[in-house]
């Protein structure tokens, strides 16, 4: 008992003390630990496709000796967010490969742990290429670009110089070249002849040389990186050789006999009426040189050129035309086609070679699909940048050096009226992403097929090429369907206001001439879906000119009548075709 008592004080003793019963100096309690910092940040994954936005790269994780531990994580780097343990892009953020390549795009991040410490790291995200840039690798020499349509740019930059010089320089007779070299003249067939030959120049180009050192009157807010056609193409380009009827190679129809629209089919060429159109211009140009007063029906001055007496603007009809007879012509009914009755037609459109083009880093088959693509009008980067973006600008400086590339970066033609189009349906057509979406898989499908280059495709590849293709033109098709109701449309409220003071007869004879010149290409596809029944039908309709007086109701009608054999042919619903 005694001895109990004892050990009982010696442990209180110890307790107080703060030893053990063995005599020893170390206690029981743990000792604490001391948290350390991360040492290492990883990644899920960290790749992302060019063009997306707001999309997750991946899930963030911190390396660190603490189990348990609990981290939070930042980043100071724009155009990047973090929720979480979660890793996106911003909603505005995106990234074109055209422009970072392979190269890792960087992106600090920064890991606390629950005891404040931190740990920065900059991680990569590669950026993956998407099929959205019209460029494709050479399969014949490394390192070069394949794509090359210089003619169509060529061909197009013609249309627009020579609407350019009709617009600044044919209504001023003083000085109506871009020399200043012409005067007036007593001898009327003198001043007509003049004329002609001022718009053949552009059209007939007999003298390249001379025209080709020219500067051009195309120029946008951007400097371009051409100033001449030479620039662009120094081997000779015209518009004559490549209009509907004058190229026989591919045609689907003999468009000697064949052309319908304006008076009885076969009674003009599509040469023919561009050069009437020539003819009504120089006619004006020599009553101004006259000082003869032309008048509108109403009795109004007529001081425009290319304005007749009677509600046509042959400036519109020129350039409208050329741009159906000669780009939507060559282009869906030459390059772009694959016409089995015929396989053997020079070895154009999808059934040219797969051979290599001349020393060209490209194959005849290549080419064929790019120039098609040259015709549509539109900018390497067309998809990308959207159509409210095509529509506020014909040029898009993908690159960023403040200099336009009319090879690649301008928007010619019906390309641009694809994007207006687009935007006048709210989002039910997309005309332009279809046209480029099955232009780019084309071009793809022949690029894959060029690494055999010299081994020829068999029918079944060749007819996966023009399946692509002619949804292409299909889309390209449509759009000018849309921009011929379009026209109908204005045509109608013009009319409308007849008599008022919101008429105006120059936008009248605008929107009318582009209206029936856009309205004539659509007989150069073979694949329309206008029967050459329905075509014949809407431009009895339309006529050779707008009515401007007398029933002009009826006329009304009829350009309804027009517009409803479209909706039904391409299957466009009533309240889109109201509305563009």
């Amino acid at each position: 008992m005694h001895t109990k008592q004892y050990s009982s004080v010696i442990s209180s003793i110890a307790v107080a003390l703060g030893i053990t019963a063995c005599g020893g100096s170390s206690s029981n309690e743990p000792v604490p630990q001391v948290n350390v910092s991360p040492t290492n940040i990883e990644l899920s994954s960290n790749t992302v496709s060019e063009n997306e936005t707001g999309v997750v790269i991946g899930t963030l994780s911190a390396i660190d000796a603490d189990n348990g531990d609990t981290f939070t994580y930042t980043t100071s780097t724009a155009g990047y967010v973090i929720s979480g343990n979660t890793l996106s892009l911003a909603a505005d953020k995106s990234f074109d490969f055209e422009v970072t390549g392979d190269t890792p795009q960087e992106v600090s991040i920064t890991v606390v742990d629950s005891a404040s410490n931190s740990f920065t790291k900059t991680l990569n995200v590669v950026v993956s290429d998407v099929l959205d840039y019209y460029s494709f690798s050479s399969r014949i020499e490394a390192g070069v670009d394949s794509v090359a349509y210089s003619g169509q740019v060529a061909r197009h930059v013609l249309i627009n110089e020579l609407n350019l010089f009709i617009n600044n320089y044919l209504g001023n007779v003083a000085s109506f070249n871009s020399s200043g070299e012409f005067n007036p003249q007593s001898d009327d067939e003198t001043v007509r002849e003049t004329v002609l030959t001022a718009l053949n120049s552009y059209y007939l180009v007999d003298d390249y040389a001379a025209l080709s050192e020219r500067t051009l009157m195309t120029t946008d807010s951007l400097p371009l990186l051409q100033t001449t056609l030479s620039q662009i193409s120094p081997s000779s380009k015209n518009l004559t050789s490549k209009i509907a009827g004058n190229d026989v190679k591919s045609q689907h129809k003999d468009w000697s006999t064949e052309f319908a629209g304006w008076g009885e089919t076969g009674s003009t060429t599509p040469e023919g009426l561009l050069n009437y159109f020539f003819d009504e211009l120089a006619a004006n140009a020599l009553s101004l040189s006259n000082g003869d007063l032309r008048q509108d029906p109403f009795g109004n001055p007529l001081t425009k050129v290319y304005l007749s007496g009677d509600g046509v603007d042959y400036k519109q009809m020129v350039q409208k035309f050329l741009l159906m007879s000669v780009a939507f012509s060559q282009g869906a009914d030459d390059y772009l086609d694959l016409d089995e009755s015929d396989p053997d037609s020079s070895a154009k459109g999808v059934f040219a070679s797969n051979t290599q083009d001349g020393t060209k880093p490209y194959t005849k088959l290549e080419h064929q699909i790019d120039e098609g693509f040259g015709y549509f009008g539109a900018s390497r980067d067309y998809l990308t940048l959207g159509d409210a973006a095509v529509k506020s600008s014909v040029i898009s400086d993908a690159n960023g050096d403040e200099t336009i590339d009319l090879t690649s970066e301008y928007n010619f033609g019906q390309s641009v009226n694809a994007a207006k189009r687009d935007i006048g349906s709210d989002d039910t057509y997309d005309f332009s992403g279809k046209a480029i979406n099955h232009f780019l898989q084309a071009r793809k499908l022949a690029s894959e097929l060029a690494i055999n280059h010299g081994t020829e495709p068999t029918i079944e590849e060749r007819r996966a090429i023009f399946a692509q293709t002619k949804l292409a033109v299909e889309a390209w098709e449509g759009a000018i369907v849309a921009t011929v109701i379009h026209y109908i449309n204005d045509t109608i409220a013009d009319l409308d206001s007849i008599g008022t003071n919101e008429f105006d007869y120059e936008t009248l004879a605008k929107h009318w001439s582009e209206m029936k010149a856009f309205g004539l290409g659509l007989q150069f596809n073979r694949h329309s879906l206008l029967s050459d029944e329905k075509f014949a039908q809407i431009h009895n309709l339309m006529g050779m000119k707008p009515v401007l007086t007398g029933d002009v109701e009826g006329y009304q009608s009829d350009l309804l009548e027009a517009r409803s054999i479209l909706k039904d042919a391409y299957e466009f619903s009533d309240a889109i075709v109201a509305s563009w």
